[in-house]
């Protein structure tokens, strides 16, 4: 009998990785990683036209040159039963009625382009859509945040109005790239769910842009097969067989069945660029106060997830060691800075940080609130920062457990995911001890991707369910993290503290006056125009 495969596509801000997994013995044999060629486009274009401050931008092209050079790597001359995507989110863009993105018709037209979730110029649409109000903020803690797909769509209607009438499609990346491979358009619950506010009862909002939902379209549950690789692709790519293609799920969520995340009581954190938080339950409850969102059947089948989490996780720590290196290897330079910070003790730096360096998404929704660190002196070394922020980042992860446990949601067992958890292990033991709880983190490469693997098997029916997938296909074996209690009195001293700044409302208008202030003109700066690339 022949071997068959799966692939699983993990598109992150900065890359796309893959990973091909043998049905037979479950394993992961393959995995191909590309990045996108544009980066995210910060200050300038492709052609070089000037980005205003606040905006992030990626290139369509770059998904497709991605998915054809991973497919190929991976799946020529292979027989591949099943496709899976996890998506970055909220990442939508304008497009044709065929597919075609708008950047490829209008290049020199920003708005014209995918807006990266990180995009921070739509917050404002935001605040005035929460201001209106509506029931269908009941399942989002009555507001939006400028990083999902509403308050893009305004942005665009209302700073370019020739670009929305020229939208025939308002689409998730992550859905238009199901689009591409499969030549059928068929959007995801889970995005339209949590980044555009669409319920089965209600369907999309319907007062906050003419037209917009004629723009949308019909969503399917996680796991639908959303069509098959098209002829064209499997010319492209060498791939043999029918190559099923599963419906996007969004990335922080496409994870769960890889780390054995299938049953209720589950919180998963995943620790990226920014970090969310998962939690399974099979009762609705009603969205716990400074709680994101919940829906059903958006991330795992017949479950309620309810979703949190921070704006800003590994790229604060990747921020600091890149503007403040101890070497000129950056990976060398996060080993000292994470061995010197292991040699401290909890407060031993007599410093506590807020975690909202890029902005905060919990329980605030607000992209233009920052960080604080509290406590410097002519003492404070590089080291005691880099802990601090450390600290900071789990602090935050446990004032999003509090307003969990405060709405009466079962926390059963924790699990923290991505290369940031498996490599950090500092990191995470501070995580238990601020958290109180017990972590496990599952020991599987490339977790993200074999998640969406899983997904393209429920899709392809090479398994009957989520828990087979995860039973044949995810995780062996967990590393375990227990709470040290002798940290305990100070890190709760500590987290009183940063529950004090972050509950300050002088501090907040501080930080929005800040965020106003005129910038220096883009051409008369110094800075270099253009594209970012962040440390991974």
């Amino acid at each position: 009998m022949a071997t068959s495969y799966l692939i699983g596509l993990d598109y992150g801000s900065e890359s796309a990785r893959g990973v091909l997994v043998d049905v037979s013995t479950g394993l992961q044999v393959a995995s191909h990683t590309h990045a996108y060629r544009h980066g995210i486009m910060t200050q300038t274009l492709p052609g070089g036209e000037q980005l205003p401050r606040g905006w992030a931008l990626q290139n369509a092209t770059d998904y497709v040159e991605a998915a054809e050079a991973i497919l190929t790597e991976l799946g020529n001359g292979r027989d591949i039963e099943g496709i899976g995507l996890g998506f970055t989110a909220s990442s939508p863009m304008p497009v044709a009625a065929n597919g075609q993105p708008l950047s490829e018709l209008y290049p020199a037209d920003p708005h014209a382009y995918v807006k990266l979730w990180k995009h921070g110029a739509a917050q404002k649409y935001a605040d005035d859509i929460n201001l209106r109000g509506g029931s269908y903020l009941e399942n989002f803690g009555g507001k939006v945040s400028g990083e999902w797909l509403l308050a893009k769509a305004v942005q665009i209607a209302a700073e370019s109005p020739e670009t929305w009438n020229r939208t025939a499609r308002f689409i998730e990346s992550g859905d238009w790239l199901v689009w591409q491979l499969s030549g059928r358009e068929c959007r995801s619950l889970g995005f339209a769910a949590y980044k555009a506010q669409y319920s089965e009862e209600d369907g999309y909002p319907g007062d906050i842009l003419a037209g917009l939902e004629t723009r949308l379209d019909v969503p399917a549950p996680v796991g639908t097969n959303a069509g098959y690789l098209t002829d064209g692709w499997l010319q492209k790519t060498g791939i043999l067989g029918k190559a099923a293609i599963a419906v996007s799920v969004i990335d922080s969520h496409v994870v769960l069945p890889a780390i054995g995340a299938v049953r209720k009581g589950c919180l998963v954190g995943a620790l990226g660029t920014s970090a969310a938080y998962l939690l399974l339950s099979e009762r609705y409850q009603p969205l716990p106060a400074g709680i994101e969102g919940v829906a059903f059947n958006g991330s795992m089948r017949d479950l309620w997830c309810y979703e949190s989490g921070q704006a800003s996780f590994g790229d604060t720590l990747a921020w600091f060691n890149k503007n403040f290196p101890r070497s000129t290897d950056p990976g060398e330079s996060f080993d000292l800075y994470n061995a010197g910070a292991a040699g401290l003790t909890p407060g031993e730096n007599r410093l506590v940080a807020l975690d909202w360096w890029n902005g905060n998404r919990v329980p605030l929704a607000d992209s233009r609130l920052s960080g604080i660190i509290m406590g410097l002196s002519m003492q404070t070394s590089s080291i005691d920062i880099y802990r601090g922020l450390m600290e900071a980042l789990c602090f935050g992860a446990r004032s999003i457990i509090d307003l969990f446990e405060a709405g009466d949601i079962d926390i059963e067992r924790v699990l923290m995911t991505s290369g940031l958890a498996q490599n950090n292990r500092l990191l995470i033991q501070i995580m238990a001890d601020v958290i109180k709880r017990p972590i496990d983190v599952p020991e599987l490469e490339n977790a993200t991707a074999v998640g969406a693997a899983i997904h393209g098997a429920v899709a392809g029916g090479v398994v009957g369910s989520y828990e087979e997938g995860a039973v044949r296909f995810g995780a062996k074996s967990y590393r375990h993290y227990v709470p040290n209690s002798r940290n305990a009195s100070t890190y709760d001293t500590l987290y009183g503290l940063y529950r004090e700044m972050s509950q300050s409302v002088r501090a907040r208008a501080s930080m929005h006056t800040l965020h106003s202030l005129p910038s220096a003109d883009a051409g008369s700066n110094n800075a270099d125009p253009h594209i970012e690339r962040s440390v991974a």
